[in-house]
């Protein structure tokens, strides 16, 4: 089969020569890299990679294929997609698709062929870019000109584009969302805002024995007290969490009223609620090896991550949150707590499909605050 040309191209006007792999418009968006070794599946159906164009630096991508059982969500959510080499032919048993049917189901264009390290020791350098990736006939000149026009991440509200229109359940015997309550008997019952919730975060809910709602984002504190849940999730999603300011409102309308857990975007938007806001890192946490620390210097946990944005740890109010986690590499805020009031948070992922699961505890530490508030 004849390899079709593509071209990545950078905002401060590298052009990177390689080949097409899926399908579909030129995708445009804020490139970024990922240092998993494994997981590719997970991130590719991550709703939180929306606007962006993720880089693989594990060079060999694709090689145990696709399948059904570890989708993070309904469909891939990325803008486009790089890697070293796309393994043509994968080899495992449970793979039902290969990379490049995958991404072209989800009508997703990504390349393939390009030095990926070059491009990460660059974004490391000189901070994460706009870019495109095309397979048109053009000069190098129009195409870094047209990554110049895509949007900014920083301002972008992308929460709305991710988020479930209608409310549904999450049915463990199924492993998939429902319109009707499951049947049987739930030891709680959980509200789950939907800022771009990943599957396993509802599969390890539902795992502990919970009755898991989903909610769309836009749901008002009024609404939600009005389920009577026994907790609250504030979930991963998208963008910059200072625009989503419906949001910001509902999460302090239920401060110290129900208890709550925010992961990634759910922690970003909790410590703008308290007042901290947050700031644009150079260019993010995104793989499974990023080490973290509590705050008092005890243990550390190897987590992973995905995110551009960080609460700013100058501007938290001692009264209201304390800083409870921070990152190892760069001192970044990794967790808030406030138990008196009855929430924490972590800027990582606890149900950390496909791993690690240092964090994997923090659910059950969320159980034990809700069976402590009722």
């Amino acid at each position: 089969m004849k390899q079709q040309k593509a071209v990545l191209a950078l905002e401060d006007g590298t052009v990177y020569p390689g080949w097409a792999i899926g399908a579909g418009v030129r995708p445009e968006g804020e490139v970024v890299f990922n240092t998993s070794m494994t997981g590719y599946q997970e991130v590719l159906t991550d709703p939180s990679y929306r606007g962006q164009i993720v880089c693989m630096t594990y060079p060999l991508i694709g090689n145990y294929g696709f399948n059904r059982e570890d989708m993070e969500s309904s469909q891939i959510y990325l803008a486009g997609f790089i890697v070293r080499e796309a393994c043509p032919y994968p080899s495992n048993w449970r793979s039902d698709r290969g990379l490049q049917e995958a991404l072209a189901e989800s009508n997703v264009l990504g390349i393939a062929g390009i030095d990926t390290r070059s491009l990460v020791r660059k974004l490391r350098v000189a901070g994460v870019m706009r870019g495109i990736i095309t397979t048109e006939e053009g000069e190098p000149a129009t195409w870094v000109r047209e990554a110049n026009e895509v949007p900014s991440m920083a301002g972008q509200e992308l929460v709305s584009e991710v988020t479930t229109s209608e409310p549904f359940y999450w049915d463990r015997d199924r492993d998939a969302p429902s319109t009707s309550r499951p049947e049987g008997d739930f030891k709680r019952h959980i509200l789950v805002y939907d800022f771009g919730v990943k599957f396993n975060i509802l599969r390890s809910l539902a795992e502990r024995g919970n009755l898991v709602e989903v909610v769309p984002a836009q749901t008002t504190a009024e609404e939600a007290l009005g389920r009577n849940p026994d907790g609250i999730m504030l979930s991963n999603g998208p963008g910059d969490p200072e625009p989503v300011t419906y949001a910001i409102e509902t999460i302090r309308n239920l401060i110290g009223k129900v208890p709550m857990f925010g992961i990634c975007l759910g922690h970003q938007l909790l410590g703008c609620a308290i007042g901290a806001g947050t700031y644009k890192l150079k260019f993010g946490h995104r793989g499974g090896n990023q080490p973290v620390q509590d705050s008092a210097g005890g243990r550390v946990y190897i987590t992973s991550q995905n995110h551009g944005f960080c609460v700013n740890g100058e501007r938290v109010d001692e009264s209201l949150a304390k800083v409870s986690l921070l990152n190892l590499n760069d001192q970044t805020v990794e967790g808030l707590s406030n138990l008196e009031a009855g929430w924490f948070s972590a800027q990582y992922h606890p149900e950390a499909c496909p791993g690690p699961h240092d964090a994997a505890p923090l659910f059950d530490q969320f159980m034990e605050l809700v069976d402590r508030t009722e």
